[in-house]
């Protein structure tokens, strides 16, 4: 199955998750999603990420995951954050339309784009690593730190709960809540008017964006990794791992 489907509207590159009814995120849909931005790079003035009504994003695939030593698991990881890094620093303006919920991994891969528009106030929006026992990734954390600030985020982390589309617009992880029917139109038509500025000066801005989180992650991914790892193969994390992938896996 083709986990990533690859559109183009005019000159707006749509990427739209397809890896089952919870779009759960394993090495074929990062290595898949990471090709498809290599693929519209210098062709899209824009990209617009989504997925599924029910769930853009479930989150790492847990039952996928756990079957995977350390050494495999550190090589997802890394690529799995390369791919965000790629898709935050991308030198266009970018979107994620969210109909459905954006939990964990989910929520991170939403962090990367410009903005986060949504068409229902009650879906869920969230990240529970911390309740499972894992940092949230280095990246991740700055990325969302930039977005919404040092206390909204820590309370964020710290809690690691889920909240509303509504909630979440309140701290600025969402931008425009809007109607199901009109989100991907309303999505393009805004996308559009900011990718028809300039693409020079756009892509100077966007590099001022994103260069500070760049350059720190660069530094600091390989310890920061480790770390992360160091917490998943711990006896007690690898228990609430299992026992979440059994409620993940009847999604």
């Amino acid at each position: 199955m083709q986990t990533v489907i690859k559109e183009f509207q005019d000159h707006i590159a749509i990427l739209r998750l397809n890896s089952g009814p919870a779009n759960p995120i394993n090495l074929k849909l990062v290595d898949e999603l990471s090709k498809s931005l290599a693929e519209i790079k210098g062709t899209a003035r824009g990209m617009v990420l989504c997925g599924g009504q029910q769930f853009f994003s479930a989150g790492f695939d847990l039952p996928e995951l756990l079957k995977l030593d350390r050494p495999a698991m550190g090589n997802f990881l890394e690529r799995f954050n390369q791919l965000c890094l790629n898709l935050f620093t991308v030198p266009i303006p970018t979107v994620c339309a969210l109909s459905g919920h954006a939990v964990a991994g989910g929520n991170i891969l939403a962090l990367t784009c410009d903005y986060r528009y949504a068409s229902s106030e009650i879906k869920k929006i969230g990240l529970n690593e911390l309740k499972l026992g894992v940092p949230v990734p280095y990246l991740a954390d700055m990325m969302l730190r930039h977005t919404i600030g040092n206390q909204y985020a820590t309370q964020m982390i710290y809690s690691g709960e889920f909240m509303s589309f509504a909630d979440a617009k309140i701290i600025g992880l969402i931008d425009v809540i809007g109607q199901p029917e009109e989100l991907e139109d309303f999505t393009l038509e805004r996308l559009s008017q900011i990718a028809s500025y300039p693409s020079q000066a756009l892509s100077v801005v966007k590099a001022a964006k994103v260069e500070e989180i760049k350059r720190r992650y660069e530094n600091n991914i390989k310890s920061k990794n480790g770390a992360f790892l160091d917490c998943w193969f711990s006896d007690p994390v690898q228990k609430n791992l299992l026992e979440a992938a059994l409620k993940f896996s009847t999604k």
